[in-house]
């Protein structure tokens, strides 16, 4: 069983029990899944970095990652609907939690100058989304092979109702908040 899944189930729980007075056990909030996604504009002009980009979540994630399309055309960016304009992967269970382990506790601690992620990215439901501005500081990334320096957002979605009780629930996993 994953680390990060044992200590929820173990630790977790209970400190959310205790501080937001759950009586049933469906209530304590849970994470439901976490999409990792590269948006590249530049994928336009050039449909090799697609492939790159592709490859580099694929390593990240241990997942293969999907080729998502333009919604609608956007003439001043060139941009016609049905255009490859980025990837993602969505990870759930055993996944989920190696991945989340692998970025709290390897990933993070690779940044420069980290002082803490912001604990202001909620989205009122209790969801996190966390911008990381470059693709080395995954140690799967071999540095030699990049060709560019790609950004990639990770969404961590959870059963919370509101933003303190997917903040509460992240702090216990470990999320390193600056405040």
């Amino acid at each position: 069983m994953a680390r990060l899944k044992e200590l929820y189930h173990t630790d977790v729980v209970n400190k959310l029990r205790n501080e937001f007075n759950y009586k049933n056990v469906m209530e304590i909030p849970k994470i439901v899944k976490i999409v990792v996604n590269m948006g590249l504009g530049e994928a336009i002009q050039n449909i090799k970095i697609l492939d790159s980009a592709s490859n580099e979540l694929s390593k990240i994630t241990g997942q293969k990652a999907v080729i998502t399309k333009a919604k609608k055309s956007i003439a001043s960016f060139k941009l016609r609907e049905g255009m490859p304009i980025g990837c993602m992967v969505t990870l759930r269970k055993d996944r989920m939690y190696e991945f989340l382990d692998r970025l709290l506790n390897i990933s993070l601690a690779r940044v420069r100058d980290f002082k803490g992620v912001s604990g202001k990215a909620f989205d009122g439901q209790g969801n996190y989304t966390l911008g990381i501005k470059e693709q080395l500081i995954f140690p799967e990334i071999n540095y030699d092979e990049i060709d560019k320096i790609k950004g990639l957002n990770v969404s961590i979605v959870t059963t919370a109702k509101n933003d303190e009780e997917g903040k509460a629930l992240l702090k216990y996993m470990g999320m390193p908040f600056r405040n």
